[in-house]
């Protein structure tokens, strides 16, 4: 029998699941806990670990896209999810999606049959203080678990309706129209602002008025509830035709530089830097729940953001996550707590892929804090990597969730335009980058033989 304590994953989505198979690969014996069947949650349909609870789609399989690269990225790290994905594919045009009941079937008995894995199918009420812990628990943590962390965090970490802006990538706002500017010249230049005459704001906001929303699950109709903090835009917008311009649009303190003789313009969509490079820019107060074609047509509407690349766009549903810039390191480690680690939509990864990537560095950080070495953080220059480094240094007062995309990749040392040809030197630079830095690692996670 192993004298070796056994390290504690909580949750058995995606996250959790690469994270226990992570821990037992590197021959660590793991408990991987699961309430459900005991316990079900509203969006979950069957009792197996990794369900994909929306759409059976990992995303874009070209690794010129985002999601592909990450695709690409966690093959290298020998990610036993992606491995199922790949075995239980389905067609889907260039997408990478799959039998969903094959694919949690296959993961569930692959895991269970692991001799270091003990799933264990209950509740677990409080986070174990002793020992090594993995919180993969997702936006649907139990109410007692989250009442726990809570207690532990003192932060309160958004368990209701979350309406969240857009973001964009900066260098395709047109910086011909959009100037860099703080209300009445107070302080360093912080906000992007783009200017809109009455008649644009009037096509603005009459586009706004009628644009169609995304419906809410049934399950979150029956606990939502608005804030007036962070009210949908169209929401505001519905309150009368000059309601934004006293609101997130309001020009006041503002002059448009290309017209210094003019009085102010009629309206101002302000937009803030998201990251520290100022490659993404958050638009200010535009908090939404509308579709996402619509998002595009009426947000492009604004002048300057009529070529806008989105990479996240608004959502509004229940979720809980941490404030994860607040409390973590680039290694997944709580900062107060540092044989805790936390991955997966908890902490502000999008998607399902992402989730797969911090359950891995998650997993392998653990067993390294077991072995007493020191944990690791993933190369920057790596998709996986530059989403751990976002979510872990983002800034605390305004954090949003974030999916992978090109916009959080460190800039290549030459610049190039064509957006592919770009897209496909960030993979080649982050393909290489992990290959080397994962042949230095690999002895320390997988022992020999």
């Amino acid at each position: 029998m192993s004298t070796q304590q056994p390290i504690h994953v909580i949750g058995g989505g995606l996250a959790g699941t690469e994270a226990a198979w992570q821990i037992a690969r590197a021959g660590w014996p793991v408990i991987l806990w699961e309430m459900r069947p005991t316990q079900q949650t509203p969006a979950h349909h069957s009792e197996h670990l990794a369900e994909l609870v929306c759409s059976n789609s990992f995303g874009a399989m070209a690794s010129d896209r985002a999601a592909g690269l990450l695709h690409q990225e966690l093959r290298q790290l020998g990610s036993v999810v992606i491995a199922k994905a790949d075995q239980h594919q389905v067609p889907a045009g260039g997408a990478l999606a799959v039998d969903r009941g094959q694919f949690s079937q296959d993961l569930t008995a692959t895991l269970a049959e692991h001799p270091l894995i003990e799933l264990r199918r209950e509740e677990l009420p409080e986070i174990p203080r002793a020992g090594i812990v993995v919180l993969c628990t997702g936006p649907l943590t139990s109410p007692a678990l989250a009442a726990d962390l809570q207690r532990f965090t003192g932060l309160d970490y958004l368990s209701f309706f979350d309406a969240a802006s857009p973001i964009v990538v900066g260098e395709t706002i047109n910086r011909e129209i959009a100037f860099l500017a703080s209300r009445y010249d107070k302080g360093e230049a912080a906000y992007l602002n783009c200017p809109m005459t009455q008649a644009e704001y009037q096509a603005f906001w009459e586009a706004l008025n009628s644009a169609e929303q995304a419906p809410l699950k049934d399950f979150d109709r029956e606990t939502a509830k608005f804030f007036e903090a962070c009210l949908p835009i169209e929401e505001q917008a519905r309150r009368g035709m000059e309601t934004l311009t006293f609101g997130p649009l309001k020009p006041v303190g503002l002059s448009d530089p290309r017209y210094p003789e003019q009085p102010r313009p009629y309206a101002v969509a302000q937009l803030r830097q998201e990251d520290k490079a100022g490659q993404l820019w958050n638009l200010v107060g535009f908090q939404t729940n509308l579709r996402w074609g619509e998002q595009q047509r009426v947000f492009r509407l604004i002048p300057g953001l009529e070529n806008a690349e989105f990479v996240r766009l608004g959502v509004m549903h229940r979720n809980t996550f941490l404030n994860a810039p607040k409390l973590l390191t680039a290694t997944l480690q709580f900062q107060d707590q540092p044989h805790w680690l936390a991955a997966g939509q908890l902490v502000g990864t999008e998607g399902y892929t992402a989730a797969v990537a911090g359950g891995w560095l998650a997993g392998a950080n653990a067993v390294r804090l077991a072995q007493n070495l020191e944990p690791v953080t993933l190369p920057e220059t790596t998709m996986s990597g530059a989403l751990i480094h976002y979510i872990s240094t983002a800034d605390v007062k305004h954090f949003q969730p974030m999916p992978p995309n090109f916009g959080i990749m460190p800039p290549l040392e030459k610049r190039i335009r064509a957006k592919q040809e770009r897209y496909g030197a960030y993979r080649d630079r982050a393909l290489a980058d992990l290959g080397a830095w994962y042949c230095q690692l690999i002895k320390d996670l997988v022992p020999a033989g």
